[in-house]
């Protein structure tokens, strides 16, 4: 198709133009945005551009800066309405007598950001939260407009008791339409762990995050890393989960703290804290981290081998690449070699090298990471699952002809889709039958089987057991 006057092709063109229709009238250049025109601009291009809500929200924020009460405001609407979307459509269709799915997008949003306030926030009185969308609207699109926000709203806060999912459907329907997810996959987690684990799995999706942190144990103690960040103003506790990790709340970003800039500690989720610690790397090994941006894990394991050794870390993007040496500068390490290189194709680039140890943390779905991630919920397909599959079968297959005889290969992922995961992990051993299943070493076998994990040489972390993100983590053990 060739290129226009504007240089894009027709279609191209076509597209922009729909995208800026479903994104009605914006504020003017350089005029600041209120926190909901902030949110609502966020939601709108999240639908029509595909954009990562947290990378847009950031940039928004960055590039028209609000208090401290509006950034929350603008953050908490963005999550909690991507989060709650089904549920809030489901409640909306009610009482848009044109058809909901024929509305503009900005529209839309507009009216789940506002519902979102009106059933789930306390603190917003309804009047304000009601104002406010009709002044949006009368901004961004025109007199009909606001008059459809208007009766919407102010209908449904007089029938806010009639905001209720039937407790008569199936536990799947219920509970997908109760905590706002896609039916397919409560149904498969219905299927695999039952309804009650499942909602508790569903609940647990829509909860803030709390922060974590991994203590740099080649600079202090987690104990005197808990005193720093108590003095600091943080209320800190240590991980049951993880011994190097920590647990925060209150006191701002984690990573503007001097404890930061000082490579004491890094950011780092509970559950990916057990993946260096199933690798069980020691003092000396050579460690190959296959996907390792941004550099949590590779870093993880250079503090377990007192930096001594080599761990040759890998991504297939270069911008990536740097992020992990950046990582490895600030934390003082010197053990981490870091390679722009495709997973892919490493077996290949390094044909007659093997390690002691290879960490596979395989690009996955994500559906363990939904508490941070929303979007996954709706950008996700079941058809997806058996694509990304396929390519974390063919990077196993590829990155175990580097591990030497008696040495290890843990594959893990932040998802919980049994595709991905035990699927692979038993076509793997099937196929390969010189590996085998490696249980946890000790200590860590004893921690985990107390917090009811698996020991069998797989892990599954389920996002409600610690509040954490759901992960998997196989050990695979080469004969020797």
């Amino acid at each position: 198709m060739k290129p226009n006057a504007n240089g894009k092709s027709g279609g191209e063109a076509r597209t922009a133009a729909g995208r800026q229709a479903g994104r009605g009238r914006r504020p003017p250049a350089g005029k600041p945005l209120s926190a909901r025109e902030l949110a609502l601009e966020a939601l709108t291009r999240v639908e029509t551009e595909g954009a990562y809500s947290n990378l847009l929200l950031n940039g928004l924020l960055q590039s028209n800066p609000l208090d401290r009460a509006d950034a929350a405001l603008a953050t908490e609407l963005v999550y909690g309405t991507i989060q709650r979307r089904r549920t809030l459509d489901y409640f909306l269709a009610r009482f848009v007598a044109k058809g909901w799915d024929k509305l503009e997008v900005w529209v839309r949003n507009l009216l789940r950001m506002s519902l979102y306030q009106l059933h789930y926030l306390d603190r917003i009185p309804d009047h304000a939260a009601v104002n406010e969308a009709v002044a949006i609207a009368k901004r961004r699109g025109h007199a009909g407009i606001s008059g459809l926000v208007n009766a919407v709203l102010r209908n449904i806060v007089r029938r806010k008791a009639e905001l209720a999912v039937p407790q008569s459907l199936a536990p799947a329907e219920r509970i997908a339409l109760e905590h706002s997810y896609p039916g397919w996959l409560v149904a498969e987690w219905v299927r695999r762990f039952g309804p009650d684990t499942a909602e508790r799995m569903c609940l647990a999706g829509n909860e803030p995050p709390h922060a974590s942190a991994r203590v740099n144990t080649l600079k202090l103690t987690r104990d005197e890393l808990l005193s720093k960040l108590r003095e600091a103003g943080y209320d800190a506790r240590p991980s049951e989960l993880s011994p190097a990790g920590v647990v925060v709340s209150g006191g701002g970003n984690l990573a503007h703290t001097p404890s930061y800039a000082a490579g004491e500690l890094s950011i780092q989720d509970e559950s990916s804290m057990l993946v260096a610690e199933l690798v069980d790397p020691r003092p000396g090994m050579r460690v190959l981290d296959c996907c390792a941006a941004p550099g949590g894990k590779t870093t993880h394991m250079a503090e377990l081998m007192d930096d001594e050794g080599e761990i040759v870390s890998c991504d297939i993007h270069e911008h990536k690449r740097q992020l992990i040496e950046d990582q490895a500068r600030r934390l003082g390490l010197r053990s981490v070699k870091t390679r722009t290189v495709d997973a892919r194709l490493l077996a290949q680039t390094m044909s007659g090298t093997t390690f002691d140890r290879v960490l596979l943390d395989a690009p996955c779905s994500g559906l363990g990471v939904i508490r941070r991630k929303p979007d996954i919920k709706w950008t996700k397909k079941p058809e997806d699952l058996a694509d990304i599959a396929r390519l974390q079968y063919e990077l196993l297959c590829g990155v175990s002809e580097l591990v030497a005889s008696g040495g290890l290969l843990v594959y893990s992922t932040c998802t919980i889709a049994e595709e991905e995961n035990e699927r692979n992990v038993e076509r793997f051993l099937k196929e390969h039958p010189q590996f085998e299943l490696a249980p946890p070493p000790e200590p860590v076998g004893s921690r985990l089987s107390a917090a009811g994990l698996g020991t069998n040489g797989i892990v599954t972390v389920l996002p409600h057991q610690f509040g954490s993100d759901g992960f998997f983590i196989a050990r695979l053990a080469r004969r020797p």
